[in-house]
């Protein structure tokens, strides 16, 4: 499960605003707002909601990481 903070991450990495990643993700950006204040794993949204969000940075060049050290972003490929 990806944590607000990883959204927010993500989205500063590509460069993309709250709109951006609503529109990509099929999704308000009201949603967006609301979930990038949660502070730790998004168990209050849908899982359909959080895979689209999920769905659409990956479709970007995100890979989330979640290990015992803690989570995060990385960039892996340039997008066209």
């Amino acid at each position: 499960m990806i944590t607000g903070a990883q959204v927010r991450a993500a989205r500063a990495t590509i460069k993309w605003d709250q709109k951006q990643l609503a529109e990509a993700g099929d999704v308000s950006v009201e949603t967006i707002k609301r979930l990038e204040k949660i502070d730790g794993p998004l168990l209050s949204a849908t899982g359909n909601t959080v895979s689209k969000i999920q769905s659409a940075l990956e479709s970007a060049g995100i890979e989330f990481v979640n290990s015992d050290r803690g989570e995060g972003v990385v960039k892996l490929r340039p997008t066209s």
